[in-house]
């Protein structure tokens, strides 16, 4: 049996929609810790962390709630490294995209410490790609990937032990539609592999799922940062930031199912459930759907080959 962790993180101090900060507790709700017993894991919930109010305060120099988000990300990085140091998978509950700082920057430190190599897949409508200069709200959900790459308040940048926290062949991105001038010219700059929705519509998510986990082996932890806007809003209405046009539930559970097959999933982050803006808790309920494909269940009647 493997050991999961499941950490809650209720904030949306990085985030320009309240509600995220009750994601942790509906995904609860919505049984995650019993789906995940059901498919033979040891689940064990850290509960939620603490850290700083939501202000709600004027960005300043380019931020809002700097001293905020970095507080959070202080304290999801130590969660986070201790469960990997404990030999569980941690599971993060968001709680808006700015933690997955915190949670990416001690993933990558633990695999320096044990030399492995680091792969991480963003699942997401939006690049999270904005620098303070770029930035039109200064809001740090728009911000964890320039972070991770290097680009961004100094507190972020070397929350690793390293700067960047990320290198670029490191990351790829998966589902993005919602993407600003300045972001792309960074991703391009940085020649991220960026699988957006007109790959996925011309070459459907089976090849695209193939690509980028082409260079996974059995040395490379892989973690998956999941934005829940990275659905179509039809299917998962309880996000703060929604944007038309992306997967539907198949293509998705197709996405997770091959996560699974590939062995290879070490940590995890589902961020951006906002229960506020949801109906009848369905977009929880499909989170803890398409975390339970992540972690082998399959629509699959043939034998696998």
């Amino acid at each position: 049996m493997r050991g999961i962790t499941l950490i809650g993180a209720p904030t949306d101090v990085g985030a320009s929609v309240l509600g995220a900060s009750m994601g942790p507790d509906a995904l609860r709700i919505a049984g995650i810790a019993r789906v995940l017993r059901e498919r033979g894991l040891m689940v064990l919930d850290y509960g939620n962390l603490i850290g700083p109010g939501n202000p709600q305060a004027a960005p300043q120099q380019g931020f809002r709630h700097l001293d905020e988000v970095i507080s959070w990300n202080q304290v999801v990085h130590t969660a986070t490294l201790e469960t990997l140091a404990a030999g569980r998978l941690p599971l993060l509950m968001g709680g808006d995209h700015s933690l997955a700082i915190g949670s990416i920057s001690a993933v990558a430190r633990h695999c320096r410490a044990r030399q492995r190599r680091l792969k991480v897949l963003w699942l997401d409508a939006h690049a999270d790609a904005n620098t303070p200069q770029g930035s039109p709200s200064g809001n740090l959900h728009g911000m964890p990937v320039a972070c991770l790459l290097g680009h961004g308040p100094q507190a972020l940048v070397q929350l690793s032990g390293a700067d960047p926290a990320l290198r670029n062949e490191e990351l790829a991105m998966i589902g993005l539609r919602s993407v600003d001038a300045c972001e792309k010219e960074f991703l391009n700059l940085h020649r991220i592999d960026v699988y957006d929705m007109r790959t996925i519509d011309e070459l459907g998510m089976r090849a695209v799922m193939q690509s980028a986990l082409a260079d996974v082996d059995e040395n490379t932890h892989l973690h998956v940062s999941f934005d829940m806007d990275c659905l179509d809003p039809v299917e998962a209405p309880g996000v703060g930031t929604p944007v038309r046009g992306g997967p539907n539930y198949r293509e998705t559970q197709l996405c997770m199912e091959m996560l699974a097959d590939c062995g290879a999933l070490s940590s995890l982050d589902i961020m951006e459930l906002n229960p506020a803006l949801d109906i009848r808790n369905q977009t929880a309920e499909l989170a803890v759907d398409l975390i339970e494909s992540l972690f082998g269940k399959s629509t699959l009647m043939r034998e696998k080959r």
